[in-house]
Parts: C-alpha cells; sequence; structure tokens
C-alpha cells in the first residue's frame, strides 16, 4: 500500500502511514478500515516477525500492535523496535486483549521506554482515532 495523496489548496499533503500489527484478519480488517476512514493510509502485518520486517522497510509514522501472536510476539518486537536507534521514535499503541497485567509488565521494563498509549479489544472507535491523532496528527 502506498501513502495517499490528498490535494489541498494546490499542495499535495501526504496522509500518514499506519502499520497495523495483528494476527487475526478480522481485527486487522476494522483496525484498518477505521484509520483509512479516518484518512490515515495503512499496511499491515499478521505476526512480530513480519511487523519487524515491514516496519524497518516502509517507515511507518504509528504501529498498532497486538501482544499475544504466534512467530514473534507483540513484545518481542515493541522491544526491538525500541531499541533500534532507526525506529525507536515511531509511536506504538499497544492493543490487546489482555489488559492491565500487560500494561504494567511493558512500563516496567527497563530496557525499553513504555508504550506510546494502550486499548483494550474490542477497540472503540472513537478512542483509536482520538489517540492516534493525539499521538501523529
Amino acid at each position: 500500500v502506498h501513502r495517499v495523496g490528498v490535494a489541498l489548496k494546490g499542495v499535495q499533503v501526504l496522509s500518514k502511514k499506519i502499520l497495523v500489527v495483528d494476527d487475526e484478519p478480522d481485527v486487522v480488517t476494522y483496525l484498518t478500515t477505521l484509520l483509512e476512514d479516518a484518512g490515515y493510509s495503512t499496511i499491515s502485518a499478521s505476526d512480530g516477525e513480519e511487523g519487524l520486517e515491514k516496519v524497518r522497510g516502509e517507515s511507518p509514522d504509528l504501529v498498532t500492535l497486538d501482544i499475544t501472536m504466534p512467530e514473534k510476539s507483540g513484545v518481542r518486537m515493541y522491544t526491538e523496535i525500541k531499541q533500534d536507534a532507526a525506529l525507536k521514535s515511531i509511536p506504538v499503541i499497544v492493543i490487546t486483549g489482555i489488559q492491565g497485567e500487560i500494561e504494567k509488565f511493558l512500563s516496567t521494563r527497563r530496557q525499553v521506554p513504555p508504550p506510546d498509549d494502550f486499548l483494550a479489544k474490542p477497540v472503540d472507535r472513537e478512542a483509536l482515532v482520538e489517540k492516534v491523532k493525539k499521538l501523529i496528527g
């Protein structure tokens, strides 16, 4: 998926690109639809391994990240993003069905900063768009 250009008074503005990482195809479809309806362009990955490849290759403006996935978990992917000098400034919203414990766990890791935000599944449309706008405009 390529960035979508939006004409604004004769000036081309690129929409912000968001990487959606989740192993559930229905969740990916739901999140990408919400984000695209809000004016963002999206790319997706179905696990942490593919997610890391896309972060490195596509340079998204923000990542939404599921925690419990096969291959490479969301925690592992998050840790690798935040330990990489070229990637650590990319905001990450953790989206999970196991909130509370995972927030505490990720927020207490000494080797990486806490995620920029958390959202519980099922994801509330307004909450997602509000958090994304707050982080990247």
